[in-house]
């Protein structure tokens, strides 16, 4: 059902062939918003809008802090986009795209401040026709419920008079096989036109899947996100069980997966800013109509347990061998939610680091070589590995890891934990080391 079906459309464009002339804001230049702008940018007229100076500053001299693009890359499109901190800017744009963070609370409850920022913005400077898009994960109803008043609250119009859409991010970052342009982009308007011209202008960057409602679009994104953090959990339950039992999770996943149709999943740390927080969007927006999701909810506590599983078994091991549990020495191998993601939001790292601590262990230190900061949730960031250890924790595979000489920098009968199952156990213990994998 399209709200504001029936409004006139005042003073909205409509799309005329090649030759329409919008003009595009995407307010957010994070890892969502910057690809948008910059895509965006080989066809229309854009401007990038953050409100972090020092990010303006470095996009404007064509360095992008996570990697994804080139000098180049910004040269190319240089006389079609303009980053700025300057909200009057968004005034100018016919079609406004929000991109910015949906985080949870401490108690694991929605965190809309940065959505509510975001519209504030947007509604303050808003002309009239124009269409505003969210891009940012959220629960059904979000769009049409929080963000819709607050934009007419601050632009003293009503829906009607400006329009709204939302399409879901489908970012993944470090994943050059799955760039924008390679995606599908779910989209939906507040009403058939609307969706009709985003479909236009979003087809000229990527394919498009229209749908009938924003909240068809809402929960499309939701779901996407809640199976993988079910999926996942499934195998760390699995990994945890077949460890009890003696046996090796992998080579049972790998004897599983000659069924043509097992799907194969991988266990293992679940950080980041979308797979831990999505499924508590859903969760408080099911608890509001009185329906207790306990499959999303349970897979959430699986995965939440693993960081605590893993420092568990190395205070055992360290027990098994007669090693110092106070006086051992760790160094953990990446630090970051994700492999060759500069981005430490969300990562179980810090979970193991908190955890292995509260069994009184002190002399911990990781290398992340991707993030330039001397200290890293509270130990020390050494970059480089180097020195000697009792245990060295394998829990990010960045490429920079690649070539590491990682058994020379054990101690004798030191212990190798393989969260993502890099190495083969009897290399490993043929050498005289120990070895665990989850």
């Amino acid at each position: 059902m399209y709200i504001g079906l029936k409004r006139t459309l005042t003073g909205l464009k409509i799309f005329n062939g090649e030759s329409m002339n919008y003009k595009i804001c995407v307010v957010g230049l994070g890892y969502v918003g910057l690809p948008l702008a910059m895509n965006f940018a080989k066809h229309f007229k854009v401007v990038g809008f953050d409100i972090n100076e020092e990010r303006i500053k470095e996009l404007n001299n064509g360095f992008d802090r996570n990697y994804e693009f080139t000098k180049d890359d910004f040269e190319k499109i240089k006389n079609n986009i303009e980053f700025t901190t300057d909200e009057k800017k968004i005034k100018e744009c016919d079609i406004v795209i929000v991109t910015v963070p949906t985080p949870i609370t401490k108690d694991k409850k929605p965190d809309l401040r940065f959505l509510e920022s975001a519209s504030k913005i947007v509604g303050r400077n808003l002309k009239k026709g124009a269409i505003v898009v969210y891009e940012s994960t959220t629960y059904p109803g979000c769009t049409e419920e929080f963000c819709l008043p607050i934009l007419e609250k601050e632009s003293g119009m009503k829906l009607g008079d400006f329009y709204i859409g939302y399409s879901p991010e489908r970012i993944n970052p470090g994943d050059k096989n799955h760039t924008i342009n390679q995606i599908t982009k779910i989209v939906a308007g507040c009403n058939e036109k609307v969706t009709k011209i985003l479909c236009k202008i979003y087809g000229k960057i990527t394919k498009v899947y229209p749908v009938s409602s924003i909240k068809v679009a809402e929960s499309a994104k939701v779901i996407e996100n809640i199976q993988r953090d079910i999926n996942i959990a499934l195998f760390n339950e699995l990994a945890m069980l077949f460890d009890k039992l003696g046996i090796d999770s992998k080579e049972v996943f790998d004897a599983a997966a000659t069924k043509w149709n097992f799907i194969r999943f991988y266990p293992g740390f679940v950080g980041g800013h979308c797979i831990p927080v999505d499924p508590y969007y859903l969760v408080a927006k099911a608890l509001e109509v009185d329906y207790i999701p306990e499959l999303i909810t349970a897979g959430r506590r699986v995965n939440e347990t693993i960081p605590k599983y893993v420092a568990s078994k190395i205070v055992k091991l360290l027990i098994k061998y007669d090693k110092s549990i106070k006086n051992a020495n760790i160094c953990i191998l990446g630090a970051t939610y994700k492999e060759n993601v500069p981005d430490l939001r969300s990562s179980k790292v810090k979970d193991l680091i908190e955890e292995l601590k509260d069994y009184g262990i002190k002399n911990i230190v990781v290398v992340e070589p991707l993030i330039n900061q001397e200290r890293i949730f509270g130990v020390n960031n050494i970059k480089e590995l180097k020195g000697k250890y009792d245990v060295i924790i394998y829990a990010v595979n960045h490429k920079d890891f690649e070539n590491l000489d990682i058994l020379s920098h054990l101690n004798n009968d030191g212990i190798l934990i393989d969260i993502k199952r890099k190495f083969h156990k009897e290399e490993i213990e043929n050498k005289g080391f120990i070895y665990w994998g989850l």
